[in-house]
């Protein structure tokens, strides 16, 4: 079984990625966690997506592409839930091509849907702590006092990338890049679209049911 997961940055996809693999005993390959173990090596690749990651840049197409293919091919064989793969419709298109390779094909891509007001509220309410480095949410975790951390009274502080301004275009980046892979993906007839607002739990129960209605997982 191959399900993707897909979701803009603060919807919850990876925490959904992890909770739904482990209920239906299937193996997660979130793309980030691949990048870090590949970087660790001393192979060609390695020192490739070094220079990328240390820039700050987008791994490229063919890396990204290349490096998932191959921990595919090395996978136990169980399935796999891919987690930040495709992000776009070449990197969608060419895991169609492998999984075909192998006689096999995607089950599902589940689409875990936000508001972009919502996602704003959950990615711009994060604080940390300068000295011990907990992190708050103005809205789901405050700390006891306002812009102090609980732990160590030492003061909160807002990383770059979670400002409004960098958020709205990560975000302005990533509905670019998606809308035509949820396109890719309805004309396929292998779209599933949860309401992705709510608790962990609530969400979880909606992919796990969508998934039960279309046949993807027993009942």
């Amino acid at each position: 079984m191959y399900i993707v997961f897909l979701g803009a940055p603060g919807a919850g996809k990876g925490t959904q990625a992890v909770n739904v693999g482990q209920a239906i005993k299937l193996e997660h390959l979130a793309t980030g966690d691949l990048f870090r173990q590949v970087q660790a090596q001393n192979t060609d690749t390695a020192r490739l997506l070094r220079s990328y990651v240390e820039k700050g840049q987008l791994v490229p197409d063919d890396i990204t592409i290349q490096t998932v293919l191959e921990q595919l091919a090395a996978s136990t064989g169980k399935g796999i839930i891919f987690d930040g793969f495709p992000r776009n419709l070449k990197q969608a298109e060419a895991l169609d091509r492998a999984l075909a390779e192998r006689g096999e094909s995607l089950d599902k891509a589940v689409y875990i849907k936000v508001s972009e007001k919502e996602l704003l509220s959950r990615l711009s309410g994060r604080w940390i702590c300068q000295k011990c480095q907990t992190s708050y949410h103005t809205v789901t975790a405050p700390p006891k006092i306002q812009g102090k951390c609980d732990r160590c009274g030492s003061k909160l502080y807002q990383r770059a990338d979670d400002t409004v301004e960098t958020i709205n275009k990560r975000l302005n980046i990533y509905f670019a890049e998606t809308a035509p892979l949820i396109d890719y993906y309805k004309r396929s007839g292998k779209l599933i679209e949860i309401d992705g607002e709510g608790s962990v739990d609530d969400v979880e129960r909606r992919i796990m049911d969508s998934l039960k209605v279309a046949g993807v997982v027993s009942r």
